[in-house]
């Protein structure tokens, strides 16, 4: 199985198993705000337990002083919601992987053209909900920015501890 595939293997199962212990949800009740601790809860469990994952790698690679970059890590995916399942996340990603052609086929589908709408704007909307939760500006622009990072340095460990994640 090449790299991109065991990748896309992985992302599946910790969809369906990722969970948030009690121990995780205190230790962000100790950091967060009460607003971003918020924002955080409605995010799906999948979500919740992927954002950890990469603020442990941001911690791993050396980014643990930054608050700001912890916090995109944590919030990134905010906006997916809980609207977005696990067959539209599939989809999505073989849209990417394969090109245009194969993501209209794909979001044909009743309801999987208004998730591809909400992967397609989720760093923006996620960017916003965070800057409402009392995120500062520049987390709210290493989420806006997370695939194609603007920080050569803080943006480029988001984007790679997200993919490692």
């Amino acid at each position: 199985m090449g790299g991109w595939w065991a990748g896309k293997a992985r992302q599946f199962v910790r969809h369906l198993t990722g969970r948030v212990t009690r121990d995780e949800r205190a230790a962000l009740a100790a950091w967060l705000r009460p607003a971003q601790l918020e924002l955080f809860e409605t995010m799906h469990r999948a979500d919740q337990r992927h954002g950890l994952d990469v603020v442990a790698a941001l911690r791993a690679s050396g980014h643990g002083g930054d608050q700001e970059l912890l916090l995109a890590g944590l919030l990134h995916d905010a906006s997916k919601g809980p609207r977005v399942g696990l067959w539209h996340r599939v989809a999505w990603s073989l849209g990417e992987h394969y090109g245009p052609s194969v993501e209209a086929q794909l979001a044909r589908p009743p309801g999987f053209r208004t998730a591809f709408a909400t992967l397609r704007d989720h760093a923006d909307r996620s960017a916003e909900l965070a800057e409402a939760a009392g995120c500062s500006a520049r987390t709210a622009d290493l989420i806006r920015h997370q695939s194609q990072p603007a920080d050569p340095v803080a943006g480029e460990a988001l984007r790679l501890a997200d993919e490692a994640s």
